[in-house]
């Protein structure tokens, strides 16, 4: 009997999407270990898997550039979705052709795509890939919300999510949907006219799977020993940490110019400035006395041992200090509605501190670290079992 094959498409904007896909694969391994999974991303999500030892098709290299994009439509230390998403469909267009190609050359028995909504316009516009194995799409939002009183962009909005709510309708695209996260994360409304409520629609149409971690939490837990396994001192460590992306290369300046401020006060204060697969360390101004690295494989064993970190409001990073109980302020994109979504969530659990990037100075972040560091955390209990159960409704059809 021939092995298993699955396509496992990663997006490619971030990190968090190709932990938690690395995640799901391993669990979908130990109920299939013949099984074989050949890996599409761009980057910098393919470092990530790379590392991981999976196996990269060669035509990642032709995939469109979505993360760069991302970059060269950010403002500052802001990135509105939609002027992202009106410019996308020309990257979308190279990897819609790429996509077409493997699955013509290729016979796959399962496709599986986590935010590569791409996958979708290529089974419109391709239907015999559709036709060739099922399709699992997973996702961890919800539809579009503007977010300037610009017309165009209110009308823009509603064609998308117009366009996204009728897709689902369509019973031959997906023939599995996985939500990772709760029906609480979506919010109760609607999203247009003629719209049906967002939650009530996700509720019919998605498989909620709760959180997932590339790690179990327990295990790092002793920050003390792992200051050390680590190479750090023994005194206060701040993380700061801003994603895959360049967009927060503003937050780690900021970060080095209140770090004297910190320092007055902490006299044996660590801080260490993540940049990142796609920052230059070279090009954020560094004041003496912080570490600053490039990319950090496996950040999250950095996080756990801090007694503070500061980041972006990615989903991912945050869920990690979130499960690792860690006190963490987080500054979501601006004009970044998804971010919005995230910090929702965290209020909801009651973790990290939110943080507005444009209204906080040296000051204000300086006392906003003391007032948190060493504080005792206590908030809701974060499930992070989402790549079992994601395993567990994928396995079917897989035969």
């Amino acid at each position: 009997m021939m092995n298993k094959k699955v396509l496992f498409i990663s997006s490619s904007i971030g990190l968090g999407h190709a932990a938690r896909d690395l995640a799901i694969a391993k669990e979908m391994k130990k109920r299939n270990p013949d099984i074989e999974i050949s890996w599409l991303a761009g980057d910098p999500a393919r470092r990530v898997i790379e590392e991981a030892g999976e196996y990269l098709l060669p035509e990642c290299q032709l995939l469109g550039e979505d993360s760069l994009l991302a970059e060269q439509v950010s403002n500052g230390y802001g990135l509105n979705v939609n002027t992202y998403l009106f410019r996308v469909l020309l990257e979308w267009r190279k990897s819609i052709a790429v996509i077409n190609k493997i699955t013509k050359e290729n016979q796959f028995d399962l496709i599986i795509a986590d935010e590569a909504y791409e996958l979708i316009l290529a089974f419109l516009l391709f239907p015999g890939i559709k036709r060739k194995a099922p399709f699992v799409m997973i996702y961890d939002f919800f539809g579009f919300d503007a977010t300037t009183k610009n017309p165009i962009e209110k009308l823009g909005t509603y064609l998308w999510n117009f366009a996204w709510i009728t897709g689902n309708r369509i019973p031959w695209v997906e023939d599995l949907s996985l939500f990772v996260g709760e029906a609480d994360d979506i919010a109760d409304k609607s999203y247009g006219l003629f719209l049906p409520s967002a939650r009530k629609h996700a509720e019919k149409h998605y498989n909620f799977l709760g959180n997932i971690l590339a790690f179990d939490p327990q295990n790092y837990r002793d920050s003390v020993e792992l200051k050390s396994q680590l190479g750090y001192g023994k005194g206060p460590l701040i993380i700061c940490a801003v994603g895959g992306t360049a967009i927060g290369v503003d937050l780690l300046n900021l970060c080095s110019r209140t770090y004297g401020l910190l320092k007055a006060k902490v006299p044996d204060l660590q801080m260490v400035l993540v940049c990142g697969p796609r920052i230059d360390p070279d090009s954020v101004t560094v004041t003496e006395g912080i570490e600053i690295n490039g990319y950090v494989p496996e950040l999250y064993k950095h996080l756990a041992a801090s007694d503070l970190a500061i980041v972006q409001g990615g989903g991912t990073t945050t869920i990690e200090l979130a499960s690792m109980r860690k006190n963490f302020l987080y500054f979501p994109l601006e004009e970044h509605f998804e971010q919005k979504l995230v910090s929702d969530k965290l209020t909801r659990l009651g973790a990290g501190v939110k943080m507005n990037f444009s209204e906080t100075d040296e000051g204000t972040l300086a006392k906003a670290v003391l007032d948190h560091l060493g504080k005792k955390v206590e908030h809701q209990e974060v499930k992070i079992n989402g790549a079992v159960k994601a395993a567990e409704f994928i396995q079917p059809l897989l035969g």
